[in-house]
């Protein structure tokens, strides 16, 4: 089996950004969640789609806003979208779909977690992490565990991270530490950039095996001197900025891998979310009734 795992968040935020605007028979706006299902029943019908879950940031602050003041929060995300994550959750558990919502945690902890439990798990052949994320990388192991950017039809194999950033997966962290990563906050160490983190660690292994003094530097990098300086006076900083961008594999997940499995969606509840979203075309999406369930596939 393929395990399917997908990031409910950025789904929610790529629908938000991506499909019309539209308003539920109660006058709120409803279009992101709509555009969310569509996109996940889309997926569902796809072939070798068994398994699957889709994880939640239920808020936008975690456990890292304690450990950065400057690390991402819901300022800035559109009123009415943050007003859809409740009702974004609900529907994907309607579509018959195991739900993480995470507070302490981010959706891509649980998605990480799930990753690292069932990859070797008899059955799976293939752990799918549905995101485009470049923090998520870091769980790509060889072609056991990928990332799938569902948007551009591209999968991330352990190769395809060497191929775009440089260095192995275990390393995208430190990558991210000294390149630093807009969408999560944190800012990385001046003068560093992608070039210079990736020709570094690539000899090195991770940020820490980096001399402080650029003259023990046994590759040609260009500004050494001002770039070792930065790194000494700022490590504390990078290491920090490591942790933040290091995914978590102990969310407490309850599920089994069977819970997982994905049995259609649940039929009452479906089509009173689709009367709640005013999208009763919804229904036409599913084509299989399974009565013993409830369900319809």
């Amino acid at each position: 089996m393929r395990l399917h795992l997908i990031d409910g968040t950025y789904e929610l935020f790529r629908a938000y950004y991506g499909v019309p605007r539209a308003r539920s028979p109660a006058g709120t706006e409803v279009g992101a969640t709509r555009g969310l299902m569509r996109s996940l029943l889309a997926l569902l019908r796809e072939d070798g789609v068994t398994h699957a879950a889709c994880a939640f940031d239920h808020v936008i602050e975690s456990f890292r806003n304690d450990l950065f003041t400057g690390y991402k929060t819901s300022e800035g995300v559109p009123a009415d979208l943050l007003a859809q994550f409740g009702l974004a959750e609900r529907a994907t558990e309607a579509l018959g779909l195991v739900v993480w919502s995470m507070v302490e945690f981010e959706a891509d902890d649980a998605l990480a977690t799930a990753a690292a439990r069932w990859a070797a798990a008899d059955g799976v052949e293939q752990v799918v992490l549905c995101t485009p994320d470049k923090d998520m990388a870091q769980c790509v192991r060889g072609s056991r565990v990928v990332c799938l950017d569902r948007l551009r039809r591209r999968v991330l194999d352990e190769p395809g991270v060497v191929a775009r950033y440089g260095v192995a997966p275990a390393v995208i962290p430190d990558w991210l530490a000294l390149v630093g990563d807009s969408a999560d906050g944190y800012p990385g160490i001046p003068r560093w950039g992608a070039k210079a983190a990736t020709a570094l660690l690539a000899r090195y292994g991770r940020l820490d095996a980096i001399p402080d003094d650029a003259t023990r530097w046994d590759i040609p990098i260009r500004g050494a001197q001002a770039l070792a300086r930065s790194l000494r006076e700022r490590r504390a900083e990078a290491l920090l900025y490591r942790t933040l961008a290091t995914v978590r594999t102990d969310v407490p997940l309850t599920e089994r891998l069977e819970d997982l499995r994905w049995r259609g969606v649940h039929r009452e509840a479906f089509a009173e979310l689709c009367r709640e979203l005013g999208d009763e075309d919804l229904l036409s999406y599913t084509h299989r009734q399974d009565s013993a369930e409830g369900r319809t596939t």
